[in-house]
């Protein structure tokens, strides 16, 4: 039978190479907690082959139930019905069923709530793998991220009534903050968040763009504080689908046809603060957000995978010329080129993934059971804040890098294709349709390059290089690459320091570029590390920094020119408003 988790060469690879061991330790408390003990791992070896068990069930589950009704998913759609509920496909319902007998739907979970306790590295792969077989399926399964939330922030009677409910999979939740007049900026939601008589807190307004908005439990940003007309005013809820929340609208979209996306009424919708007033937008939605937008690249990495599949066969089996078509040189670099950048956007996303693990796992230790030494308590505070700092940055990275990246795969796989990947007789067509969202939603290209040009320009970036660079290789060849990458490393300080004294304006303008040439050289450093360990390795990785060097060069130059006439020509270079 097909298994999308062992037939996957590269996310085999990465499970063996990643540090799993330190990752396991950190998840289950160096396996001292007596709680759970039944079901939990005794050493990281026994973990690591729970995590392994778990990805295969899903790989299974994927190949052999998910993916074979996609198509018909995405020709159907969902139901909206005349008393504003959502009848979802029945084959989406059966994909959320299988998922929930398979004890999928608690994937990250503690045990004490039914969970799978997994750590965010092994819920990315999970992620991928449900992306790779029906894309609009991951946006129900990646939700779990709302189960998350509340563990995280609300307080134990709401974890007790709502949590063991997501992991047998009878709830799915929304993250419900998108307005008409609030989209990429949060701080101006106007929902209204108040109390009545008894204290109950009530909802009223109009939210849009709501992926899942047809689901159980609805997380939804409020204004609590209506004199405060900033973030400062927002508080986050947990509100029940009742017939007091209507969903007025679903969307007619471009692509993910399975995830219902709903604009939704409510009117004086009985809701559950979690937490604590004022916190909504910061810290609260932000760490979910930024949860979310890892599960957008794992989304990303699992419809590029797919769309590559289907490209690399078609090359293969397809003549022309007297000759398979991948034997053609413009058709080779396509396809090779295709290749490395998803396993480009795969390194960093599980690197990301990683260090989100280290991140929370040092921040639960600090909080749940912090050290007594004071020069431990010290070196886990400072750590934390470091980790902080690099996931700051990493996290937009991902988001960005991997969205772009498979847009470009879809896209390249219909050009392989060519008149038959514009056609359904293949999933070519459907694949970049699905992909063309994840450059949008949980914030645009355009958003993540401004987060991750902070990183880079505030010392995230330098010193996360600076330890890559610590390592040493008797390899001749990867020694010679490592060095040019430190050479190129000097062109982009150069530029930082450029872009920093033409103020933030220009920071903006040239972030791309930054972005780019910076993820250029993190992803050439882990490449490296890789390189080591097989030939496919090491051809990828010397592939990958030669072609990505002149691209560098190119991107610093481009930023000491100084050019802003995109911004101060503006009115002239975009030419006069187009009438209606």
């Amino acid at each position: 039978m097909a298994n999308f988790f062992t037939d996957n060469d590269d996310i085999q690879f990465l499970f063996n190479h990643l540090d799993l061991a330190e990752i396991a330790a950190a998840q289950e408390d160096d396996f001292t907690q007596p709680e759970g003990r039944d079901y939990a791992p005794v050493d990281a070896a026994d973990a690591i082959d729970n995590y392994k068990r778990i990805l295969s069930i899903i790989g299974d589950v994927a190949a052999n139930l998910i993916a074979p009704r996609a198509e018909q998913i995405d020709h159907e759609g969902n139901t909206l019905n005349e008393d504003g509920t959502v009848t979802l496909n029945p084959l989406v319902r059966r994909n959320l069923d299988d998922l929930a007998k398979a004890d999928l739907m608690g994937f990250t979970l503690p045990r004490k709530f039914g969970g799978l306790n997994c750590p965010s590295l092994i819920y990315t792969m999970a992620t991928e793998i449900v992306s790779r077989a029906d894309t609009s399926l991951m946006n129900l399964f990646g939700l779990q991220g709302i189960a998350e939330t509340i563990n995280a922030f609300a307080d134990d009677p709401i974890r007790n009534e709502y949590l063991p409910r997501f992991s047998t999979g009878e709830l799915t939740g929304a993250m419900v903050l998108t307005e008409p007049d609030a989209g990429s900026d949060l701080q101006a939601v106007g929902m209204r968040a108040w109390q009545d008589d008894d204290g109950q807190w009530r909802l009223t307004g109009v939210k849009r763009f709501i992926t899942n908005g047809c689901g159980e439990i609805l997380l939804t940003l409020a204004r609590s504080e209506p004199e405060i007309k900033d973030g400062r005013g927002l508080s986050l809820f947990l509100a029940e689908r009742s017939p007091r929340i209507r969903v007025r609208h679903l969307e007619e979209k471009l692509g993910i046809h399975g995830s219902p996306t709903c604009e939704l009424v409510y009117d004086d919708a009985p809701a559950k603060l979690i937490g604590e007033r004022q916190r909504g937008l910061v810290p609260y939605v932000m760490s979910l957000m930024n949860g979310a937008r890892v599960g957008i690249a794992a989304q990303s990495l699992g419809v590029a995978e797919a769309a590559f599949r289907v490209a690399r066969r078609y090359a293969y089996t397809r003549k022309q010329f007297g000759v398979s078509i991948e034997r053609l040189p413009a058709v080779a670099e396509m396809v090779t080129e295709m290749k490395i950048h998803i396993e480009a956007a795969r390194t960093l996303t599980y690197e990301t993934s990683r260090v989100c693990d280290l991140e929370y796992n040092n921040l639960r230790v600090l909080e749940l059971n912090p050290p007594k030494d004071a020069a431990v308590l010290k070196k886990r505070k400072d750590r934390s804040r470091a980790l902080k700092r690099l996931n700051g940055m990493l996290t937009p990275m991902s988001k960005y890098y991997s969205s772009e990246m498979c847009v470009k795969v879809a896209s390249d796989a219909i050009q392989v294709l060519g008149g038959s990947g514009y056609m359904k007789d293949y999933p070519s067509e459907r694949y970049l349709r699905d992909a063309r969202i994840t450059t949008i939603y949980e914030g645009t290209s355009q958003l993540q390059i401004v987060a991750a040009v902070r990183g880079v320009c505030s010392g995230a970036f330098e010193k996360r290089i600076d330890e890559l660079e610590q390592a040493n290789y008797t390899d001749e060849l990867l020694g010679t690459l490592k060095a040019k990458l430190i050479e190129a490393r000097q062109l982009v300080f150069k530029a930082i320091v450029f872009v920093k004294e033409k103020g933030v304006e220009y920071t903006d303008l040239q972030g791309r570029r930054l972005v780019d040439s910076a993820i250029a050289i993190l992803v050439g450093h882990l490449f490296l590390s890789q390189a080591m360990k097989n030939d496919h390795k090491k051809a990828i990785t010397r592939h990958f920094i030669e072609t990505r060097l002149p691209e560098i060069h190119a991107n610093v130059e481009r930023i000491l020119s100084g050019d802003r006439s995109a911004l101060d020509e503006y009115a002239m270079l975009a030419g006069p408003l187009p009438t209606v």
